[in-house]
């Protein structure tokens, strides 16, 4: 059923929610790919701000207003007006997507392991190293059980985190520059912005790839800012999300999680990748995240690669199970996580997986942006140009020919576009969104989509009015949401909220009061050692408030 009025969330939430979901461990792999492409300084800094405003329109223009307006996920929309046969074909494409994305997560984190046991680094596209399989193994096995039995407390977990990683992407960067200024300049400090960008171009984002050839441009940039997250704008997964919405302007919260994570944190981990490779003499590209978090932040290097790709691993190979299970209904979700996590895991023994995330989630864009132009046509176009909502619906269609044909026609139209080289592939979900809207609009036209369902309409229309009493009456019965305002939470509150300011201070001394590279060296081991005790600290006190405050409200 639709979402009830009294489940709907403020603002805040969906802040929150945001700034946890895109600040995390891919961006450690996003960053530095940046830098191992070659973009140039000024092509990162505008490309990512024109790039992520896109995107944060995509999502208030085209995901909130259809998700507020029905109050459905996408899952229950397209059963609704494709049937049950082409749900089905859509789950199966989110159980491969979901379980790549958490595959690489997996593999990240085993990246941080594998430096705490001295195994070399995976830039292969096959492992060679047993032992990094084992950890691979290990920290997958771990993520599939919680992910069956205790993902809530994960999910509610990793909304703590955020604050804390934004906090940690920044020191982290701060920790490194002065080493990359000193590489260039010859000092460890800066006297302006024109400085910023000499190191940028000389030494982050030169504009060339390691090889020497001319990296990515400006439209490269925009596109794949734009694109990374194209599954879940253009292609609506975040219905889901924004059904819990009171208003459809809420769409542009997702900024939180764009300019923090997709801007500052992209940055952020280009100069962490750029800073490690300047002080191991190596390049970019020798790299993989363990070593560029540890290099920045000592022994926090460890947790933030650890505990971001392992939230992050959850929640996706979470949401691999629900698919899974949704296709396979007389199994359970417990059953269903276990052996697509399973298959996962054997995944993530291949840093393939992590190593090309950026075209990764282009590809994966690409292939259920034609579902999102489907919904997008028929709840928002079709009431325009005399065509009915629901036809399917209400002609009781349990295979929607018009939605199959359209999803493969538009797969082929888009893929074809990128065999051809047409076009950068990072646009390439564009056109393939427009074609999937012209081709179902014509094809449900044929099917019947413009007769007359005068009588199913009302009929639809009082069942939802039915609903809407049915919820209200239920709401009667619902606890009240109680906010915790004991002296104790208060005080882990404020404990928290120190310990990151004090980890902010330490890593600003690195950054802006380290005139030599003697004073910069005290300083970072300084930083390094204050940071991971007040890491410990944030997460100690947070997430006792976080268990306090489920006490009252369960």
């Amino acid at each position: 059923m639709p979402v009830a009025k009294n489940k709907l969330h403020g603002w805040k939430h969906f802040a929150g929610l945001y700034a946890g979901e895109h600040v995390a461990a891919t961006e450690f792999v996003i960053g530095a790919t940046f830098v191992a492409l070659g973009a140039a300084t000024i092509d990162i800094l505008l490309g990512l701000l024109i790039g992520n405003l896109l995107a944060m329109c995509s999502w208030w223009l085209l995901t909130a207003p259809i998700a507020v307006e029905t109050r459905l996920s996408l899952y229950n929309y397209l059963n609704k007006i494709a049937g049950n046969s082409m749900t089905k074909l859509y789950n199966w494409a989110n159980v491969v997507i979901f379980s790549v994305i958490s595959a690489a997560m997996i593999t990240v984190s085993s990246t941080a392991v594998r430096f705490l046991f001295d195994i070399p680094a995976q830039l292969n596209w096959y492992p060679n190293s047993f032992w990094f399989v084992a950890i691979v193994l290990a920290v997958g096995s771990i993520v599939v059980v919680v992910a069956m039995y205790g993902f809530s407390t994960v999910a509610d977990f990793s909304k703590i985190c955020a604050p804390w990683l934004f906090v940690i992407f920044i020191a982290g960067s701060f920790a490194l520059f002065p080493a990359l200024s000193n590489h260039v300049l010859g000092t460890t400090t800066l006297s302006g912005w024109g400085d910023f960008m000499t190191i940028g171009d000389s030494s982050i984002w030169t504009g060339f790839t390691s090889d020497g050839e001319e990296g990515i441009g400006l439209l490269e940039v925009i596109g794949f800012a734009w694109a990374a997250n194209s599954i879940t704008h253009f292609g609506l997964i975040d219905m889901a999300i924004f059904r819990f919405a009171k208003r459809k302007s809420y769409g542009l919260l997702s900024g939180v999680g764009m300019f923090f994570g997709h801007y500052l944190a992209w940055i952020s981990a280009g100069i962490m990748g750029a800073g490690a490779a300047v002080l191991l003499k190596t390049t970019i590209t020798s790299l993989d995240p363990g070593d560029v978090a540890y290099h920045a932040l000592g022994l926090t290097g460890f947790v933030i690669i650890i505990i971001a790709g392992w939230t992050t691993a959850n929640a996706n190979l979470y949401r691999a199970g629900l698919a899974a299970q949704s296709i396979f209904v007389n199994h359970s979700r417990e059953k269903t996580t276990a052996v697509v996590g399973v298959v996962t895991v054997i995944i993530a023994c291949f840093p393939f997986v992590f190593s090309q995330m950026l075209p990764l989630l282009t590809y994966a864009g690409l292939l259920v942006v034609p579902v999102g132009g489907i919904v997008f046509a028929e709840h928002m176009l079709f009431p325009k140009i005399g065509l009915t909502r629901y036809w399917a619906k209400y002609q009781n269609i349990s295979r929607s020919i018009p939605a199959i044909a359209t999803w493969a026609l538009a797969l082929v139209f888009g893929f074809g576009l990128n065999a051809l080289d047409i076009m950068s592939f990072y646009y390439l979900f564009i056109p393939t969104w427009i074609f999937s809207i012209v081709i179902y609009t014509v094809l449900a036209k044929k099917y019947g989509a413009d007769k007359d369902y005068s009588a199913e309409v009302v009929a639809e229309a009082l069942e939802q009015q039915n609903i809407a009493t049915y919820q209200a009456e239920q709401a009667r019965n619902d606890k009240a949401y109680v906010v915790d305002t004991s002296l104790l939470s208060k005080v882990l509150n404020a404990v928290s909220v120190i310990s990151l300011l004090i980890i902010t201070i330490f890593a600003c001394q690195v950054m802006f009061f380290s005139e030599t590279m003697a004073i910069y060296e005290a300083n970072k081991a300084q930083f390094e050692l204050y940071c991971f005790i007040f890491t410990i600290m944030y997460f100690a006190s947070a997430y006792i408030v976080l268990k306090r405050h489920k006490v009252l409200n369960n």
